[in-house]
């Protein structure tokens, strides 16, 4: 059973300087859910969530929040796709701030099904007048003094999936794509690339959908000024060199629908019996 833990702060500052801030949060709750990062970042006095989590990290991270900035200073939500552990936490943000959702326009139609009908009645509008529903081709989302940069990475494992940039840190928040599972420390970089990928190897082969859409993914990334790539799971890629190390060894891995063959669709081997072959193939009775 996943439970929070509370003893030292748990930000880790990815950036810190002239009034922005990027925080990472890698050890909220402990347990049996997969290990997972959330990230807030502060400007000017305003505030962003980027895949804020599920009911687990709902009150652990609030509590962190509430250390550096007000409920209304969270002016954004940055879901990078649909999965729980990313925004299932979404009606309770939305009873408790009055922040907009940033996501997939695929997924814009689908989160308004996370909240209850007590939720909906507590709210004076519609949930998705508060849901930013994003073009496949990204954009720009003004937030403090700057902007946030949302970027395509489509079947990255979600079909409607984005990462985000923040162009004063330099940082890529890359969602799933660099994910590795790992038990704790998930704050310290990556220091050895080798070592690194016997634990992002299997997850990338099977969340991944083909290596054409990560090749894609990589080829858009070497075109900007990226100084350190933070997956959701598990430890960031410090430095240009580490980001350019994943970036080569993403563009090269066969993952997805290229590991796959008709074995992997056998009606068989999942147990189902075709009755009418196995009539016809039955004695003929006397």
């Amino acid at each position: 059973m996943s439970k929070a833990i509370s003893n030292h702060d748990k930000a880790h500052f990815l950036y810190n300087k002239d009034g922005h801030q990027c925080i990472q949060f890698s050890d909220l709750v402990v347990g049996e859910g997969i290990q997972s990062n959330q990230f807030l970042i502060i400007d000017n006095q305003r505030a962003a969530l980027i895949d804020p989590g599920g009911d687990l990290t709902y009150t652990p991270l609030n509590i962190e929040i509430s250390k550096r900035v007000k409920a209304n200073q969270l002016d954004y939500i940055f879901a990078s796709h649909q999965d729980p552990d990313i925004i299932a936490s979404l009606p309770r943000w939305m009873m408790h701030t009055q922040c907009q959702v940033v996501t997939s326009k695929l997924w814009s139609r689908f989160l308004p099904h996370l909240a209850s009908q007590f939720v909906t009645q507590q709210l004076n509008h519609n949930l998705d007048e508060r849901i930013i529903a994003m073009p496949d081709r990204g954009g720009a989302i003004a937030f403090g003094r700057s902007d946030i940069i949302v970027l395509p990475a489509h079947f990255l494992h979600s079909v409607g999936n984005f990462h985000f940039y923040d162009p004063v840190s330099k940082i890529l928040f890359s969602g799933d794509m660099g994910a590795s599972l790992i038990e704790d420390h998930a704050e310290q970089p990556v220091a050895d690339f080798e070592a690194h990928i016997p634990h992002m190897l299997g997850f990338h082969q099977r969340y991944m959908a083909s290596n054409k859409a990560c090749r894609l993914w990589a080829n858009m990334v070497r075109q900007m000024d990226v100084e350190m790539m933070v997956p959701q799971h598990g430890s960031p890629f410090v430095g240009r060199e580490m980001v350019s190390n994943f970036l080569d060894w993403i563009s090269n891995l066969a993952c997805g629908i290229d590991l796959m063959n008709q074995q992997h669709f056998d009606a068989g081997r999942a147990g189902y019996k075709n009755e009418l072959t196995t009539h016809l193939a039955a004695p003929c009775p006397t």
